[in-house]
């Protein structure tokens, strides 16, 4: 991950453990650098020297961790308070990227499983959730400030898995445990295979998971009317439907589900649905694609991955729900527990993260996305995404301009999903997967790249050139569809000899 050329570390606005002093955030921006954007070179010796502050700081940390006390004298709402509402527009001085946040949280080493053991990690988490989800357009319903709530997980699995076992605990309550044997799940045959296996977890039984079946005249979307037909079939057949996984951006080729009509399909039947948008979700922080986020405020829980596109470093998943109490009262724990809010606390909603996730112990991601938030700003990122599409769309128009190749799917962000033609006298469609094959194998096999990855959908067998890297620039993408068009040439030649012999 390439960090900014001018954001120096402030000692000043550190976030201890103990969480016994306030962050401030600067504010004037009007003397901001302009940021570096995914496509210009790392700027390695200022990475260096930013490095070598982290360490000085992590270092004079620990030296005079005993000035620190050892129970914080504060109460709930206290950083919150101190902190903007909204994420910056524009980079702010003071902050550095997510790669040297990781190494801060490491060096600091919170621990946020309640918001006793760390008030500080636990409010900045509340804070960059409501950050993050304001900048991506997301409904104040998801979020804290509208009676919602957000966490940052790992990954889209984990949310996956939270949001199911919530679901299932709120079905059960209803029909009765004896019941789990009749819940069944939905998602379409695009749906990553993290859903199927988070089921298998839940105890939901391997023939209760329907994948309902895509085509490619409706871009491999899930269908409302198709979903709607199975959750009738199910209850007919005297099953309960209790989850669907809706999907913006699918993993092979970033198909977008109806998000507004799905839920509506599945309200009457009191179904909890995720909107699964681990990739794609970071484009929603773009205006020009909100619209793909149409419907989500109806959705139960959302999720997306920062690390995927938004330049903090894995693992970072943010998730939200819609009522937390839900996923709280399935996951959180009964008995008394060490490091729990004491009088400070009392009064006041306090967040106990360790109630939100599997895991008790957890990580400080939400340092290093607060600073990647405030030295990037939205503005920056959102600039970092258009880049990105914007090579993608270059890329799929070379693609489009070549008569013997064909874009296989619609691109939407930055993957673009294509084929070389078979010639029909070559053998046409019978061994165009086959030619398909081969010519990814010879792509990947080029000492000086590219590397693309493939998908078989609709049984046709696809390219997948996805634009990601943070340091992607446009000569790399047009060098790649060089590197393609010449293996290409080279293999129709080859075919055509061979042709030329047997015919």
């Amino acid at each position: 991950m390439a960090p900014p050329s001018h954001c120096p570390i402030d000692a000043n606005n550190g976030v201890h453990h103990n969480g016994g002093g306030a962050v401030p955030v600067e504010t004037d921006t009007t003397a901001v650098p302009t940021l570096p954007q995914g496509s210009q070179h790392l700027d390695a010796e200022e990475f260096r020297r930013q490095g070598h502050q982290v360490v000085d700081f992590i270092a004079d940390y620990y030296a005079s961790i005993g000035d620190y006390p050892v129970h914080p004298n504060v109460t709930p709402g206290f950083l919150r308070r101190q902190l903007p509402a909204e994420a910056p527009s524009r980079p702010e001085p003071g902050a550095t990227a997510g790669a040297l946040g990781e190494a801060l949280a490491a060096g600091i080493n919170a621990v946020p499983f309640t918001w006793a053991a760390s008030p500080a990690a636990t409010e900045l988490e509340m804070v960059v959730v409501d950050w993050l989800g304001k900048a991506l357009h997301l409904p104040e319903t998801l979020l804290f400030c509208g009676g919602g709530g957000g966490t940052l997980l790992g990954t889209s699995c984990e949310a996956i898995l939270c949001a199911l076992v919530a679901a299932r605990e709120r079905k059960l309550a209803e029909i009765g445990s004896r019941r789990i044997g009749d819940l069944v799940v939905y998602c379409s045959d695009q749906t990553h295979f993290a859903f199927r296996k988070a089921a298998r977890i839940a105890g939901i039984h391997r023939d209760n998971c329907r994948e309902v079946s895509t085509r490619r005249a409706d871009a491999f979307a899930l269908s409302p009317a198709e979903l709607r037909a199975a959750m009738q079939a199910d209850v007919d057949a005297g099953l309960v439907p209790l989850f669907l996984c809706a999907t913006v951006g699918t993993t092979q080729t970033t198909a977008v589900d109806p998000v507004r009509d799905l839920c509506a399909a599945a309200a009457p039947h009191g179904v909890w649905v995720h909107v699964d948008a681990a990739y794609a979700g970071s484009a929603f922080i773009c205006p020009e694609f909100r619209h793909l986020a149409d419907g989500v405020g109806a959705a139960d829980s959302v999720s997306t991955n920062p690390h995927k596109w938004l330049l903090a470093n894995t693992d970072c998943c943010a998730m939200w729900v819609r009522r937390p109490a839900l996923l709280t009262a399935a996951l959180g724990i009964e008995q008394e527990y060490i490091l729990k809010a004491g009088a400070a606390a009392e009064g006041h909603d306090v967040v106990d993260y360790k109630d939100w996730s599997m895991a008790l112990t957890r990580r400080f991601r939400a340092l290093k996305l607060w600073l990647v938030l405030r030295c990037h700003g939205v503005e920056g990122l959102r600039g970092h995404v258009r880049s990105h599409v914007g090579m993608a769309a270059a890329f799929e128009g070379m693609v489009r301009d070549d008569a013997r190749f064909e874009v296989v799917a619609p691109r939407r962000f930055a993957l673009v999903c294509f084929r070389l033609r078979s010639p029909e006298k070559l053998g046409g469609e019978k061994t165009a997967n086959k030619l398909n094959r081969t010519l990814l194998e010879e792509v990947n096999a080029t000492s000086s790249g590219p590397y693309m990855s493939s998908a078989k959908v609709g049984g046709m067998y696809m390219l997948r050139c996805a634009i990601g890297s943070t340091l992607t620039e446009e000569r790399h993408v047009r060098e790649a569809w060089k590197v393609v068009q010449d293996r290409a040439a080279s293999l129709l030649r080859k075919m055509e000899i061979v042709y030329n012999v047997f015919a």
